[in-house]
């Protein structure tokens, strides 16, 4: 079986080129870096991965892990690759070993996303535990799917996946988020293989940037929220103008939600789901629709028990309601409409 191997690699140290050499024990390993603008303190260490056979692409300037990762796929797609590709780190976190337990996986799981996966075991720096169960926590709380490592870099694919892989959106370190969150919805399976957890020096090589980075990984649940908070004022608005008018509180509720919903489908479509990719109106629309049935009469439910029935007001009664709620709206629109 043909395998590339595929390293994004930004100011790399000598463990770049320890990990190559051990590779090219390896039979029918071809490796492929990606210099993303190191640099030329650097160059000398680029000169020995070329001169150990390894083909070097570089950016004048240092562009991100995503764009580095979308250099190398559509190197491979335009000289048409064949076999399988595995994306490694450059900073001696991924050992041989485990990157072999990633190709030996894409052996029984053709045309599906391999993750080498890390359970954090032993001795793992704090804000690496915890970014990864803050990660993890929130993927599975908005997809419903549980990936044990999220932030992984150690990943596998057949040659065949390339066109999916530089359509995802994503410069920097959200890359592989979107990766993980647009693969169900182009058919894509995720399977976990597990492998070592290695730290380094305490991972002080990491370039992940805690805020800046986070908040790109973070930013289509953020843009979510936004469009929630909008369409929540919208409905509120009309829900108080029209139960004052109306005093028909299934009314209101019915006419404030549809009008919310046309608003927060297309603030939705256009710019928090369309980081993915737009989906076709004629498939979106239905799906969102009859999910905003299921939550209008969710709506009314929760509305009518927190306000009839328990006496609160109505303005808290409308707060309790949308917070009740909100989780499932998101997980369902991501799931199943966009």
């Amino acid at each position: 079986m043909k395998v590339t191997v595929l390293i994004p690699a930004y100011e790399p140290d000598i463990r770049l080129l320890d990990l190559i050499q051990q590779l090219n024990t390896l039979l029918n390993v071809s490796i492929l870096v990606v210099d993303d603008g190191s640099g030329e303190r650097y160059r000398e260490i680029f000169q020995s991965v070329e001169a150990c056979g390894c083909t070097v692409l570089r950016h004048d300037i240092n562009r991100g892990k995503g764009r580095a990762l979308k250099t190398g796929f559509l190197h491979l797609q335009e000289t048409e690759v064949q076999g399988k590709v595995v994306c490694a780190d450059s900073d001696g976190q991924h050992s041989p070993a485990d990157i072999m337990k990633v190709v030996h996986a894409l052996e029984n799981h053709d045309h599906q996303l391999v993750l080498g996966s890390r359970r954090f075991s032993g001795k793992v720096p704090l804000r690496s535990r915890f970014g990864n169960a803050v990660t993890r926590g929130i993927f599975t709380l908005t997809t419903g799917t549980k990936i044990y490592d999220t932030q992984t870099g150690l990943r596998g694919y057949s040659a065949s996946m390339l066109d999916f892989l530089c359509q995802i959106p994503g410069e920097r370190f959200e890359y592989e988020m979107n990766m993980l969150l647009m693969a169900h919805k182009d058919g894509y399976a995720i399977v976990e293989e597990y492998i070592d957890t290695i730290y380094l020096d305490n991972n002080k090589s990491s370039h992940f940037r805690p805020l800046v980075d986070s908040f790109r990984v973070y930013l289509p649940i953020l843009m979510f929220s936004a469009s929630s908070v909008l369409s929540a004022i919208l409905d509120f608005t009309l829900l108080f103008i029209l139960q004052r008018l109306t005093d028909n509180l299934f009314l209101s509720v019915v006419v404030a939600r549809m009008c919310s919903s046309i608003f927060n489908y297309t603030l939705n479509r256009k710019y928090v789901f369309g980081l993915s990719r737009d989906s076709k109106i004629h498939q979106s629309l239905p799906k969102y629709f009859g999910l905003v049935i299921v939550l209008l009469l969710l709506n009314y439910g929760f509305l009518y028990l927190y306000h009839e029935s328990f006496a609160i007001p109505l303005f808290v009664a409308k707060l309790l309601t949308e917070a009740s709620i909100f989780f499932f709206s998101y997980w369902a629109q991501r799931k199943y409409v966009y």
